[in-house]
């Protein structure tokens, strides 16, 4: 987690991804201009979040590393949203999604949440966001 990518120092993002995205599934992409379909929000009022509070830990007991952030909240949209927002995908910006590179993709764990959402807030995990044993 601090290796070529550092998770707790490089400028980690987010993106709220709309329910005809191909982020989900796409998992070979290398840049963020190759996915096939972003889906980003076009909510009015919707812009990408820069990531803070960026942690790793070393968990010993389970023999893993566990990287965590402050929970997001992707306030001020319109609600007036094409589509049901489908989850988050993170990645590490460099300059623009010619050269960002995505490093994965959560998903919202119920249902997607509904476009007419002026809020859509992301509350991660109390064991973090990724865990790598």
């Amino acid at each position: 987690m601090a290796g070529e990518i550092d998770m707790d120092t490089d400028d980690i993002r987010a993106v709220l991804c709309m329910t005809n995205t191909t982020a989900d599934t796409e998992n070979t992409e290398t840049l963020m201009n190759g996915f096939t379909t972003l889906d980003e929000s076009d909510a009015t009022g919707y812009a990408r979040i820069d990531m803070s509070g960026l942690t790793i830990t070393q968990d010993d007991g389970n023999n893993r590393a566990e990287f965590d952030a402050t929970d997001l909240s992707f306030s001020g949209l319109s609600g007036d949203a094409t589509r049901d927002y489908q989850g988050v995908l993170l990645y590490k910006h460099v300059t623009n999604d010619t050269d960002s590179i995505p490093l994965f993709f959560v998903e919202f764990t119920n249902t997607p949440v509904a476009k007419e959402a002026t809020q859509v807030d992301v509350p991660w995990d109390a064991q973090g966001i990724l865990q790598l044993s």
